[in-house]
């Protein structure tokens, strides 16, 4: 009885970690949203939100930490149920770095309010909305795959990382053309140069939650491999 009632105990700890982990996951993820919704209508005043809303990230991340780390220390999860723990805190840190990218994206957008001579002839959101929009996505997907531990969901996002890179290396292109033909808009291309790249840092991070998710389900660790290529073999 006395280990029928320690398991229960576990699973509602965990469950209660998990909860926070959900709600911390959607707190960064408006964050990442209302961060792009600054940049395209130059909002300072919102930017100082995001900015200062990131506060309540890291304090969720620390709390979350002490949870997980009281867990093990009570209930001594072994096996499958340490790797649960384990996982989870992996995808605490990944969340903490998605709302340190979207504050950076809230700050870039302040501070470019600051000189906005170029812009008449290049607007940074719209070279950057497509690769926002699918990141926003993956992250979407990446939280929900974690809520309902879904391995097959988990495995199509880390695939979808690779068209995220590639978009990526495109806007680098143009923006290095962009600023070689047109020196007046070196600051602005810049400006969405760092954008660009905190998005495709957080669709990095997405990647990683998926990666832990398929951790946690199959117990392998998958990073630096081929899992997800030799997986869409297995079903052609």
């Amino acid at each position: 009885m006395t280990g029928e009632h320690s398991s229960k105990q576990y699973d509602m700890d965990l469950e209660t970690i998990r909860s926070k982990v959900l709600l911390m996951g959607g707190l960064v993820e408006s964050h990442f949203h209302d961060a792009m919704s600054c940049y395209r209508t130059g909002n300072a005043v919102q930017a100082e939100v995001v900015i200062k809303s990131d506060e309540e990230v890291n304090r969720l991340e620390v709390a979350l930490d002490d949870m997980c780390s009281h867990l093990i220390v009570k209930r001594q999860p072994t096996a499958n149920d340490l790797r649960t723990v384990m996982s989870t805190g992996k995808v605490i840190t990944d969340l903490e770095r998605i709302g340190d990218e979207s504050t950076k994206i809230a700050r870039i957008a302040r501070d470019a309010q600051a000189n906005q001579k170029s812009v008449a002839i290049f607007n940074g959101y719209d070279t950057v909305r497509v690769l926002a929009n699918g990141v926003g996505e993956m992250l979407h997907q990446a939280l929900d795959a974690f809520a309902r531990l879904d391995e097959k969901q988990a495995i199509k996002l880390i695939a979808q990382d690779a068209l995220i890179d590639n978009d990526f290396r495109s806007i680098m292109r143009n923006l290095i053309t962009f600023m070689m033909e047109d020196p007046s808009t070196i600051s602005s291309s810049l400006n969405t140069l760092w954008i660009a790249k905190a998005i495709e840092r957080i669709g990095d991070h997405s990647k990683n939650i998926a990666e832990h998710v398929i951790y946690i389900v199959e117990g392998k660790d998958i990073r630096h491999s081929d899992y997800v290529a030799s997986k869409q073999e297995q079903t052609n």
